[in-house]
């Protein structure tokens, strides 16, 4: 948010071509530039800065130019934001991935599933907890449904 000047800009428009307008007048820029300053009423420093950053504009200085400096502000303000947005991102892929990763040590309830006495071509033997079955394992497949069927949950065994 930019404050607001304690000068008009037209006050430093003025001072400052009168400053390039009569610097050969004086022994220096910086004579010049104290001499006009106590006319306007503004200190020597306020109106030297208001002079280099009208050079730098202009070309007669190296620098960022003034639309130059407010797009690297832009810029930076733009990276930090992104920045904080990746952080926040990474940090919530890194806790919802370890989420899932995590498996379940024990039945749910603590106790085994009603289904775990289901031979191992019965479909409700699909929504058993890995563990919970009776001593062999069992992975589990979708089959693709045929048209007018709806979708079956299938036991294969390994060997």
């Amino acid at each position: 948010m930019a404050r607001g000047s304690r000068y008009p800009q037209e006050v430093r428009e003025r001072a400052v071509r009168m400053v390039f307008e009569h610097q050969d007048e004086h022994a220096s820029q910086w004579a010049a530039i104290t001499s006009i300053a106590v006319k306007f009423g503004v200190s020597s420093e306020t109106l030297r800065k208001w002079v280099r950053r009208a050079e730098v504009d202009g070309g007669r200085r190296p620098g960022l130019t003034t639309e130059e400096r407010e797009h690297l502000k832009a810029l930076e303000r733009e990276n930090r934001e992104l920045r904080r947005a990746n952080e926040i991102l990474k940090s919530a892929a890194a806790f919802f991935g370890a989420e899932l990763d995590r498996r379940p040590t024990r039945c749910p309830g603590g106790t085994r599933s009603t289904s775990a006495n289901a031979l191992p071509g019965d479909p409700r033997r699909a929504f058993l907890w890995p563990g919970c079955g009776q001593g062999y394992s069992a992975r589990f497949e979708r089959v693709r449904p045929q048209a007018d069927t709806p979708t079956v949950l299938a036991s294969t065994r390994e060997s």
